[in-house]
């Protein structure tokens, strides 16, 4: 028997700071894209992250961060 364990899947965001997007909206994205994988998704801001004062976490983020999505553009 092989066991797979999915683990979740973590989204670092950035928006302009002039962008609309409320928490709601944050709440919504993250149910869609929890439909779409069939998996938990864990959104985060990554202003949130870049003000942690946890260096070690940050930096671990922000490095294996990949930008998949910029504007109206996919990468």
């Amino acid at each position: 028997m092989i066991l797979m364990i999915q683990s979740d899947i973590d989204v670092l965001l950035s928006f302009a700071a002039d962008s609309p997007w409320t928490i709601l909206d944050l709440v919504v994205m993250e149910q869609g894209l929890e439909t779409c994988f069939n998996r938990e998704v864990d959104l985060i801001k990554k202003r949130v992250i870049e003000k942690s004062s946890n260096q070690i976490r940050k930096a671990n983020i922000l490095k294996s961060a990949q930008v998949i999505f910029t504007q109206d553009k996919i990468l």
